[in-house]
């Protein structure tokens, strides 16, 4: 092997020499990873003296010629290649000995016949070790089990690539890792290998008078036989007396690599070849969900057999999430020591709280591992059973919930809630359609929050009937549909806590209940809330900035605001009033920001009323 720039090759190149020393006719064959400044630039291919020569055996479909053993020596019958006596008679001369012992045999011959230029010497180059060992790694051949990839195999893997385009990916640019791998790839995939635990592959091999087996007539057993073990169960048509033995049979003693079953997901889980019925019903399936770091393992190999056994792509969808980091954001390992224990967490926080942290990260961003987003997921599971409680003891039923009759609603702030509500739908619905549920779970939390903070404040006095028998029912018609809705948004984030509320007032599972389809609702301002939201946050302050407490009577104030605005305050101004305890509210229209000024509070020494809610 020489590099094809190499010009005193050039002439050699497709034509035949004689090896020295054994006297073996061999082909002179070009390749760039020969290196024309190493020694005499032509270099003998071993197979198989280092990975290089793998690749140049693999690339080039050389003869295999293998000359040492499993035991790292030099096989001792002399292979049929060598056919001079000379030859012979060289070989028998390190037969037997290790690579070690051949190298200097082989010096030694080269010496003996004046083949060398110069003195020998040692030289310093690298070469692949076994782990924890300290002798370098000989690569031997061994028979094993392949699956056709594409590695060899042009039109396959144009037909892999295209599999992947019957895929789609989530998110998108993760397609180009799994095409990435197909392209690199060289070889076909090995997928035997010699351990003692795994599933076993199901073959025998039939044993001639001598015993030797006929591996070109490997006995199969038939679909309904499976599975076995050929190590414990007899190969048809044979004894067991006959394992073995003289014209009996023997077992592949190999199991199958973890991929090689694992890549059967879809047809296992669909009962291919057991129920066809079912799985005609499911396959191809919706969804593969899994790591970004397998798309080359898993997901590749997955679509390897189902494109051998059924010429399509096994899911429509692939879900790629990133990985868990720890707080300095590595890579949890457990050969670094920073792998946390699942079970903690969840006994300390809530399984709802690790979903929520869990369902907080987006698909294919690696995601840092936080107690902090933990406890917020806890403070909003017990925000919602608690927002619960209160709108059920208004006497909330399910007939409370509003569906197409809308006319119970009488105040605006009651349907701009839902009308801002029927958004919320809208959006986390299209977010999940589009895979991406860490969306969803921050449309539908932002809107929780103000639903609690703003609107629950701001409707009190109405839901208590302070505004009349019209008003309060309007109030519960909301407040009964809001939380309908709610639980079924939170569901997928929030299961155990959703599940607990549903069965305060509904039959059957929030699981198994439809997803909520977002009202709509006529004359419905969907920024409504927000704006007197804001200006009861503003009230607010005032009050804390005086230092007196929240129920403190406000004698007057100003809030001025762009006229849009002014419009939905006054159309909100009996709740905000009743909401921060408000004899007079002015409202001015101008131009800028929503400002709240002029709060003249009342001065009082008695004990503030009760506060009601949660």
């Amino acid at each position: 092997m020489a590099n094809p720039d190499d010009e005193r090759y050039q002439p050699l190149f497709g034509k035949k020499v004689t090896s020295p020393v054994f006297g073996v006719e061999v082909e002179v064959k070009a390749h760039p990873l020969a290196k024309a400044d190493k020694g005499s630039g032509i270099a003998m291919v071993c197979t198989f003296g280092d990975l290089t020569d793998v690749t140049w055996w693999r690339e080039l479909q050389l003869p295999t010629r293998a000359i040492v053993g499993r035991d790292g020596r030099i096989v001792g019958e002399t292979p049929e290649w060598i056919t001079t006596d000379a030859g012979r008679e060289a070989f028998a001369k390190i037969a037997g000995k290790t690579v070690f012992s051949a190298k200097e045999g082989v010096v030694e011959l080269l010496a003996a016949a004046d083949l060398l230029e110069g003195e020998p010497k040692k030289i310093m180059h690298p070469v692949n070790f076994y782990e924890k060992g300290d002798k370098p790694l000989e690569v031997v051949t061994s028979r094993q089990w392949y699956i056709r990839n594409g590695g060899r195999d042009e039109d396959r893997r144009e037909r892999l690539i295209a599999r992947g385009h019957e895929i789609d990916f989530h998110p998108s640019f993760m397609r180009s890792r799994y095409e990435n791998w197909i392209s690199g790839l060289n070889g076909d995939w090995l997928v035997s290998r010699q351990r003692f635990f795994g599933v076993p592959i199901p073959v025998w091999y039939p044993l001639d008078s001598d015993g030797n087996p006929n591996y070109d007539a490997p006995i199969v057993p038939s679909d309904e036989q499976l599975p076995v073990d050929p190590m414990a169960d007899a190969a048809p048509g044979y004894e067991e007396s006959q394992r073995d033995v003289p014209g009996g049979f023997t077992g592949d003693a190999d199991i199958f690599d973890t991929w090689a079953t694992s890549s059967l997901t879809p047809q296992i889980v669909g009962g291919w070849s057991r129920d066809e019925e079912l799985f005609a019903k499911v396959y191809p399936f919706d969804l593969r969900p899994q790591g970004h770091d397998i798309i080359r393992t898993w997901l590749f190999s997955s679509v390897v057999r189902a494109d051998a056994l059924q010429k399509n792509a096994p899911w429509k969808h692939a879900a790629i999430s990133g990985w868990i980091l720890d707080p300095d954001r590595k890579k949890m390992s457990k050969s670094k020591g920073n792998v946390v224990v699942p079970t903690d967490v969840l006994d300390e926080y809530g399984s709802d709280a690790v979903r929520y942290w869990a369902a907080s990260a987006r698909l294919g961003a690696d995601t840092a591992y936080e107690i902090a987003q933990m406890k917020i997921g806890r403070r909003l599971a017990i925000k919602l059973l608690n927002a619960s409680k209160f709108v059920l003891n208004l006497g909330a039923t399910e007939n409370s919930v509003l569906r197409a009759d809308l006319s119970v609603l009488t105040n605006p702030l009651d349907r701009a809630l839902l009308a801002q509500l029927g958004e919320v739908v809208r959006e986390s619905t299209k977010a999940f359609n589009n895979y991406d549920y860490a969306r969803a779970l921050q449309i539908t939390e932002s809107f929780f929050w103000q639903f609690t903070d703003d609107y629950v404040e701001l409707i009190k006095d109405r839901a208590y009937g302070a505004a009349g028998e019209a008003e309060q029912a309007s109030v519960l018609g909301a407040l009964a549909t809001t939380l309908d809705t709610l639980l079924r948004l939170f569901a997928p984030f929030l299961p155990f806590a959703t599940e607990e509320v549903w069965s305060w007032w509904r039959n059957g599972s929030v699981h198994r209940a439809e997803w909520p389809a977002g009202l709509e609702v006529p004359g419905g301002d969907t920024t409504m809330l927000a704006t007197v939201g804001l200006a009861l946050s503003g009230v607010r302050k005032a009050k804390s900035e005086a230092k007196v407490k929240q129920r403190t009577e406000v004698l007057s104030a100003t809030i001025t605001a762009p006229e849009a605005l002014t419009a939905q305050l006054q159309a909100g101004l009996s709740d905000l009033k009743a909401a921060s305890n408000a004899r007079d509210i002015t409202l001015v229209a101008a131009d800028g920001e929503l400002t709240v000024n002029g709060v003249d509070l009342a001065v009082t020494d008695e004990p503030p009323r009760p506060k009601a809610g949660f």
